[in-house]
């Protein structure tokens, strides 16, 4: 179906992004649910020369959708389906479906999970190509690392719509767009369809056993402390301890890869501090909440609230963190990147100055979550998803609701993220201490060179050394640079 400015649902589906700070206003929205209504609704946009992009979610985290500069939005939303396909021994997942209904389906269907997504209404399509971390990315990878192939609509030099089907087989000669689409971000090659997946271990064709069996239940680990027993001295601890748990963690050491945490520094005003956990492993749940508590506290003393809660795992993952998750449409900021290494005393303080100084931001927030453990164990090259070496996940995130204060809570960001990784330059480039950042979490500053001042192409920061590889790609795939974006990979 196709909406146009005026028709009665056109605002019903122009207002499906994420983030309240991007809304554009497309001069059609064309909604499909079979690829045969994709490939003509693509090929009619191109020969009309007119820019269009593709929607699943919804949850793109800057204005690569809802840019004035779009005028063909293409919605995959309503393409569904999911089912085992015996011809490639594989699970085939449709790129309209949501993160929560593949959890649903798949753990109803066979008991068994992908290790991907947090937030349940992110669109598959766009979450694997942008490498896929999740609450059990610890403990089996990075959800790229489960993608045996893919099927994608491109468009050749003569201006011609193409399906194609590309596997991670070593003998399949379009090896390397399977290759792209392990982290090498959306919006770049074409259109994805649908996905197979295949764990590489697998050597099975029971379905029930191609992916990581279901955990038997989830165990919820919530932390709150009072923020007014915090000084400086005690922040910096609590901080420091959890940094230095992640990083004797973050490798070789599989005792507790079943632990997924995320550390909520909110801004003094709010109160609180917060650390949400996940324990998947029923035998070694005490010793592994025992060692980390410990290791959290170290030094600390101070009184805090831990409360525990065992459910299924289809029953968190559709709604994995109801008090961190708004319902509720914000709109929002996120700067990330990954660590290499735990916070250094410099970052210490700026993280204590900017949550504690700045009191009329309260929507204002950073986050650290635990890395590593099965993601690096993959070679960096094996996928397009090169951060291999991590051991936390950070971003500095502010949220509001009014409009007038977008500009505060920016300037908010913004100068935290240049103050906490000044060592650097302002931005964290790649290096003993800092790993970059992911492409699912795209920060137009990064191009910017008003913003990013470290003298390092934003590219640097998401691909490092696999930007030419993905360049080569691009130029063979994307002739036309049909698919672009602020953000996009340039053809050679």
């Amino acid at each position: 179906m196709e909406f146009k400015p005026g028709d009665p649902a056109y605002e019903q589906w122009n207002d499906r992004g994420a983030n309240l700070r991007f809304k554009g206003r497309p001069s059609v929205i064309v909604t499909v649910d079979h690829t045969e209504a994709l490939i003509s609704a693509l090929q009619s946009a191109v020969d009309s020369g007119l820019h269009v992009v593709v929607r699943g979610g919804g949850h793109c985290l800057e204005n690569f959708v809802a840019d004035p500069a779009v005028q063909v939005i293409i919605d995959i939303s309503q393409l569904k389906g999911i089912r085992y396909d015996p011809e490639k021994n594989a699970i085939e997942v449709k790129a309209g479906n949501t993160v929560g209904e593949m959890h649903q389906h798949l753990f109803k269907t066979w008991g068994i999970v992908m290790p991907v997504g947090e937030e349940p209404n992110i669109g598959m399509g766009g979450h694997i190509a942008g490498g896929a971390f999740g609450f059990l990315c610890r403990q089996h990878g990075l959800g790229v690392d489960h993608l045996y192939a893919l099927e994608l609509l491109w468009v050749n030099k003569d201006r011609k719509i193409e399906k194609i089907i590309v596997s991670r087989e070593k003998d399949d000669i379009n090896r390397e767009l399977w290759w792209a689409h392990t982290g090498g971000g959306t919006g770049n090659f074409g259109i994805v369809t649908r996905y197979w997946f295949r764990s590489p271990s697998a050597k099975t064709s029971d379905p029930a056993n191609l992916l990581p069996a279901a955990p038997e239940y989830v165990e919820t680990i919530n932390l709150d402390w009072a923020w007014k027993d915090f000084d400086e001295s005690a922040f910096q601890t609590l901080v420091s301890n959890f940094g230095g748990w992640c990083e004797e963690n973050a490798g070789t050491r599989v005792f507790a890869r079943s632990f997924f945490g995320t550390l909520h520094l909110w801004n003094r005003t709010t109160g609180k501090l917060q650390m949400r956990g996940q324990i998947t492993d029923p035998v070694n749940t005490e010793p592994i909440l025992e060692d980390f508590l410990k290791a959290l506290n170290k030094g600390l003393n101070l009184p805090y609230i831990l409360e525990r809660k065992k459910m299924s795992w289809l029953e968190f993952s559709l709604n994995p963190l109801p008090d961190i998750f708004p319902e509720q449409k914000i709109a929002f900021k996120f700067k990330d990147a990954f660590l290499l290494k735990p916070f250094t005393n410099h970052q210490l303080k700026m993280a204590y100055k900017y949550l504690t100084e700045y009191t009329d931001t309260p929507g204002a927030s950073i986050g650290m979550a635990t890395y590593g453990g099965k993601v690096n164990d993959v070679p960096a090259d094996a996928t397009a998803s090169v951060q291999r070496s991590a051991i936390i996940s950070m971003s500095c995130t502010p949220g509001w609701l009014d409009p007038g204060e977008e500009k505060k809570y920016m300037d908010w960001a913004r100068s935290c993220y240049q103050d906490l990784f000044a060592e650097d330059g302002g931005a964290p480039v790649p290096g003993e201490r800092s790993g970059g950042c992911i492409i699912a979490h795209p920060d137009n500053d990064l191009a910017d060179p008003a913003r990013n001042k470290t003298g390092i192409p934003w590219y640097h920061f998401y691909y490092q050394h696999h930007y030419p590889r993905l360049q080569q790609i691009k130029t063979k795939w994307d002739p036309l640079n049909i698919f672009c974006h602020a953000l996009s990979v340039e053809p050679v």
